[in-house]
């Protein structure tokens, strides 16, 4: 889980690659799920609230996330 503090020091480049990681591993985790292959279920929402503290950040700052 990642926190508020370490993400406002990213650069913006920095929390869009960031982003990028936390959509891909989102989606493993859910392919995962899929075939049972998932250990633990929690890393699901903890992902998906990583992804949201990240665009909490970068809709601070007024930058564009593409989707």
């Amino acid at each position: 889980m990642m926190k508020v503090a370490e993400l406002r020091g990213m650069k913006s480049k920095e929390l869009g690659a960031e982003i990028d990681r936390l959509r891909r591993h989102l989606f493993d985790l859910r392919s995962q799920a899929v075939t049972e292959k998932l250990e633990n279920p929690r890393q699901l929402q903890a992902t998906r609230q990583d992804i949201a503290r990240v665009l909490t950040v970068l809709n601070e700052r007024g930058d564009a996330v593409s989707e």
